[in-house]
């Protein structure tokens, strides 16, 4: 498996002044990101760079007539390009794609965030695996009738056979930009003068053509070879889930018990590695999950109610619903505690953070809605969901009937068995996020702001609008779930806490290792806490969303239990610990205010960890078109480094006179050689006689 592309490290700074020859060494770039190479069953997508790295000639390209020195008029080919954030789509690309003029690219971040929007996913996404197909609803298959993401490039799902890489740090592209000034700016219309400003970048990757032959591959050299070397990994993680009544994780549930489920992925993706802030693709709707959870968990009568209700977190689900394949796959056979006959109802919380003005929009599926039973029992959960908003200050609408379901979970579902289920969104049609699926769907993307001044403390408990907005959508969708479970009693009390909501945003969204996250993790577990979050599913699990979102989960859901630190750990040996039904976790706890110890305590949860493996992959059908085929390449390194070139006449003069020096130097020592008896014999003692 590829590491972390670069460290952490100081910024580099360039001196471009002088000839001197201590000038002419490699200066970092410590803080990139790189674009790699991601396969499936038909075709691999990404970049590379040769074995040994790209190098080129910096040119900075800030307006598009910039491209015609790369392209065309520069004489010192091929360039490695500096790219302007704001060029960073798919027209600049597919020039640069299509010529050997062009050996890498460097992109900045443009800021502000690119006003058209930039979304580098498709603008179908996950087409082909939802539940749409000509066998079903073949009107609403491949977005007939509904293009989801307008402003989908596709960008992400090309392969370009040269690097391309992100600038994280602005310090860094100063650097680069100085040094371009400094050596490769054109002079008087003419080509720049040597030594020049060069750029390399190593990101090799291991894995070709497809996942079925890097699988292959992988096969063979695990049968047959002592130090077999893996080429590439399969994208997986686990789904986090837990039940409001427990229920034997290790059994099976009954098949009269109904539960409902609700859902939410909690994965995101752009065009560059572990870059995927996901703020409304994903954070914002698992956010309000989360705190639907808390809420619902409060109400006084919850295990007296009718139904159950399981919140499930799906991960892996941008590419190809990986975690909601796997979970219904397991329950197809039997691997799971539920099985599909016990679902009642399916509620998925998608895009809620942008909504237009207090409206969400209920999406349901315009196929199993023909069907007459199901229709009721649909129109039965539309009631309760439009009840449930009465008196809060979220409006539902329906998205309307001649409308197919939005990229889901609930699709996978569906594909299974016609399931009642909804779909909450804030937009009727396309997508209102003009940033999904890219390094832009940031919190400044869900309108979170903050004064100025804050402490990171007093920022973590800073109530935003855009928390006390998903707080009221959660607050909606509790009490709806509360009906939906058979509870009878007034809702007015399930309310969503704002302070938990903004908690969570500034968590998920700008710093990880802040004082909350730090009390409710186990000990071992506090490297996981970075700084800046990202929520890509990556291949090495469980991820740092995984873990968080689970023990966030136990935290909001789950009981203090007066348990010693033995006791918690091997609840096994515990009395009445009922380990089927619970899961127990030894946390941190919050800092003791007079000293720097912490105040550790047990959790005990209804909260579980399930594997998000594509069934492709247990199956070993690495051509599937049923299931994800999605694997990431493996790498050596991935590194970016820049410094000075020398003319080719300089180094062939260089190389020359290096040669006639060994050549003279060796003829020297021949002669030398052949001569020692001479050069170097001992003179007599003048003073000596012989007779």
């Amino acid at each position: 498996m590829g590491g972390a592309p670069g460290g952490a490290g100081s910024t580099p700074v360039c001196s471009c002044q002088g000839n001197s020859v201590e000038r002419k060494i490699y200066i970092p770039l410590n803080k990139t990101a790189p674009c790699v190479r991601l396969l499936n069953a038909t075709h691999q997508i990404g970049c590379q760079s040769s074995i040994s790295g790209d190098t080129g000639v910096i040119h900075v390209v800030e307006k598009e007539e910039d491209l015609n020195w790369v392209l065309a008029d520069g004489p010192h080919p091929p360039y490695m390009i500096l790219l302007d954030g704001n060029l960073f789509n798919r027209k600049v690309l597919m020039q640069l794609k299509g010529t050997s003029r062009v050996s890498g690219l460097a992109v900045s971040i443009a800021k502000p965030n690119p006003p058209q929007g930039f979304s580098p996913g498709l603008k179908c996404p996950n087409d082909g695996f939802g539940v749409y197909s000509k066998d079903y609803g073949p009107q609403y298959a491949h977005c007939n009738t509904t293009v989801w993401n307008p402003v989908g490039s596709g960008l992400s799902y090309e392969d370009f056979d040269f690097p391309i890489f992100l600038l994280e740090d602005a310090n860094e592209t100063q650097v680069i930009k100085q040094c371009y000034q400094d050596h490769n700016v054109p002079r008087d219309g003419s080509g720049p003068e040597y030594p020049l400003c060069a750029m390399q970048l190593f990101s090799h990757m291991h894995a070709v053509t497809s996942t079925v032959t890097c699988m292959r591959r992988n096969s063979i050299q695990n049968t047959f070879s002592i130090n077999p070397e893996t080429v590439c990994d399969p994208l997986l993680d686990y789904n986090v889930w837990s039940t409001l009544q427990p229920i034997n994780s290790s059994g099976k549930v009954d098949r009269e018990q109904e539960v409902i489920i609700v859902a939410t992925r909690i994965d995101s993706h752009s065009f560059f590695w572990n870059i995927a802030p996901g703020a409304e693709s994903a954070v914002s709707s698992f956010v309000t999950h989360l705190a639907a959870a808390e809420a619902l968990h409060k109400a006084s009568d919850v295990h007296s109610l009718q139904r159950n209700v399981m919140f499930t977190f799906f991960q892996g689900e941008t590419f190809d619903y990986i975690g909601s394949s796997r979970m219904v796959y397991d329950m197809e056979k039997d691997k799971f505690p539920l099985r599909l006959d016990n679902i009642h109802s399916f509620v998925e919380l998608n895009q809620v953070a942008l909504r237009n003005g207090s409206v969400l929009w209920m999406h349901t599926d315009p196929v199993s809605w023909m069907n007459e039973s199901v229709q009721t029992q649909v129109r039965n959960l539309l009631d309760i969901l439009s009840n449930s908003s009465v008196g809060a200050n979220v409006t539902l609408q329906e998205a309307g009937y001649s409308q197919p379901l939005p990229p889901s979970s609930f699709q996978r579902f569906l594909r299974a068995r016609h399931i009642p289920g909804v779909v909450l969104t804030d937009h009727q049609a396309a997508f209102q996020n003009r940033y999904y699926q890219s390094m832009y769907d940031t919190p400044e993307n869900i309108r979170m702001q903050y004064p100025e001044g804050l402490s990171p403390e007093e920022t973590l408990e800073y109530v935003t609008d855009t928390a006390k907005s998903l707080a009221e959508v959660a607050t909606v969708v509790a009490r709806a779930l509360y009906r939906l479970a058979g509870g009878a009693n007034n809702t007015s009390a399930i309310q969503a806490d704002p302070k938990t909501v903004t908690r969570m945003l500034y968590g998920f969204l700008i710093k990880m290792n802040n004082s909350w996250f730090q009390s409710i993790i186990k000990p071992d577990l506090k490297g996981i806490l970075g700084d800046v979050p990202q929520h890509y599913v990556a291949v090495s699990s469980p991820v740092n969303t995984t873990y968080l979102v689970h023990y966030v989960l136990a935290n909001l859901t789950g009981t203090v239990v007066n348990l010693t630190k033995e006791e918690c750990l091997n609840p096994d040996k515990t009395p009445n610990a009922e380990k089927e039904l619970y899961d127990y976790a030894w946390v941190q706890g919050s800092l003791d205010p007079n000293s720097t110890t912490r105040v550790p305590y047990c959790v005990r949860s209804t909260v579980r960890l399930s594997k998000a493996l594509s069934p492709a992959f247990e199956l070993r059908q690495w051509g599937s078109t049923e299931y994800s085929t999605w694997t990431e390449s493996r790498w050596k390194e991935i590194r970016a480094r820049i410094f000075l070139v020398a003319s080719k006449e300089l180094e062939i003069i260089t190389l020359v006179v290096g040669i006639a020096i060994l050549v003279f130097s060796l003829l020297a020592t021949h002669f030398i050689n052949a001569k020692a008896d001479v050069l170097f014999s001992i003179p007599r003692d003048p003073g000596a006689v012989a007779y």
